[in-house]
């Protein structure tokens, strides 16, 4: 069966090319709005539409040329991706409203705004992809060579490219690749550095305690460039927003540059830290352990939301889960329930309450003292290597002895049953 994943570079265009990725951009924000109007008005009049991709595609051919006579100064491709995503948008509306999607309710899909959605159109068919003999160039169609900031071609890897969406950013344009993917064909790591499990606990002073000991600071990307950011939305607060008809003036344009590359910066850099870390415990670790954190469930502490959010707990384990399966490592996903804060990995007693201000673990019964998150650690790897058990994956759960739900977790994610993870047992217990 063959994967799929995706290679990001960030395009550095001429001011030509620019422009040209502007109006490929703003083409496709036209037909995406054209076309729900047309759907909408086919509501109206109580007739049932066709709202497939190859329906809008019939539909936009027989009226462009009368519609919008200045298609052809743009790639037919960027007109294509705005009529596929409108229709998965629809199409996410309508299972949603039947109740054959997941997740949180899905609304009626609304129009693109030039001021505040996100610019961005995509090649499936045509000449696009890497330039022979250039590996940092890119070939768009209608646009021509795009010179790109690093080496696209090291990053595809000889892989066969079957999309490009091209956006843009913070006033940088990127291009993902999406890049066919064989099994077994990524390296995996066969000569790990420690041959043991581990186990990490994630949290808000440190990003991540291993339980062999290894820590990795938070960077508190957000909060150090909180100051930064608080003046650059209070320069652009001050701007005339109501200046060239409702459209800003262009000193406020230039501030809202600004605000959005700051939070440009915070999100690569958060994306830096996760990305390498979950890249070194794959390749060096047999077995990781982790908890099923529920990440909304902490945001309801509003001392802690902004600290919570800023370290991409979900991010982390998003990357870790596809992360393993490439290395082949094992990941284990302890259960919800787990005290791994409250008890003590050396006797076992389970503290009644633990507060958050006690860093320092400290165990009545035998008389351990050692640092609250690495004990936690040390308790996560050892629920990772116990016998085999099915990790519960319901919002919310029976204690035992109870017929009802009593509580709603705050380690987990609520998700479907489908989704179980199982816990298996690993030799070795070195990071005790």
């Amino acid at each position: 069966m063959t994967a799929y994943e995706a290679v990001k570079v960030r395009l550095d265009p001429t001011p030509r090319q620019e422009r040209m990725l502007a109006s490929h951009a703003g083409a496709a924000r036209f037909a995406y709005n054209l076309m729900l109007s047309h759907v909408r008005r086919q509501l109206s009049l109580g007739e049932r539409p066709d709202w497939t991709m190859y329906a809008m595609r019939r539909w936009w051919n027989e009226w462009k040329d009368g519609i919008a006579p200045w298609w052809r100064q743009n790639s037919k491709e960027a007109y294509n991706s705005a009529f596929e995503w409108l229709s998965q948008a629809l199409k996410n509306w309508s299972d949603s409203r039947k109740g054959r999607r997941r997740g949180r309710r899905v609304g009626w899909p609304r129009y693109k705004s030039k001021r505040t959605s996100v610019p961005r159109f995509a090649y499936t068919t045509g000449s696009f992809g890497l330039v022979d003999g250039d590996p940092k160039a890119l070939r768009l169609p209608r646009i021509g060579r795009v010179h790109c900031m690093e080496n696209a071609a090291r990053l595809v890897r000889g892989r066969r490219i079957v999309r490009m969406t091209v956006s843009r950013r913070a006033g940088a344009w990127h291009a993902a690749l999406t890049v066919e993917r064989q099994p077994g064909t990524h390296p995996t790591a066969k000569a790990r550095r420690r041959d043991y499990p581990v186990g990490v606990d994630l949290g808000v002073k440190t990003l991540a305690t291993l339980s062999d000991g290894t820590v990795f600071p938070n960077p508190h990307a957000y909060a150090r460039s909180q100051r930064k950011l608080r003046r650059a939305q209070q320069t652009l607060s001050r701007r005339d927003r109501d200046a060239n008809h409702g459209r800003g003036s262009n000193r406020r344009r230039k501030a809202l540059d600004r605000v959005r590359r700051i939070h440009a910066r915070i999100a690569a850099q958060r994306a830096d830290r996760v990305g390498k870390l979950t890249a070194w415990l794959a390749a060096t670790y047999p077995s990781i352990s982790i908890e099923d954190l529920n990440v909304q469930g902490m945001t309801h502490n509003h001392r802690l939301a902004k600290h919570v959010l800023d370290a991409g707990f979900a991010e982390f384990r998003r990357q870790l889960e596809y992360k393993t399966a490439r290395t082949g490592a094992r990941l284990h996903v302890i259960d919800r329930w787990h005290p791994s804060s409250k008890t003590c990995h050396r006797c076992g007693t389970v503290k009644a309450k633990l507060p958050l201000s006690e860093r320092v673990y400290h165990c009545d019964k035998c008389g351990l003292t050692m640092d609250r998150d690495l004990n936690a650690a040390i308790n996560i790897m050892v629920a990772g290597s116990a016998p085999e058990t099915l990790n519960a994956r319901g919002g919310d759960a029976r204690r035992p002895g109870s017929s009802e739900a009593t509580q709603t977790p705050v380690k987990r994610e609520p998700s479907g049953r489908a989704n179980a993870v199982r816990l298996g047992a690993v030799p070795g217990n070195r990071g005790m």
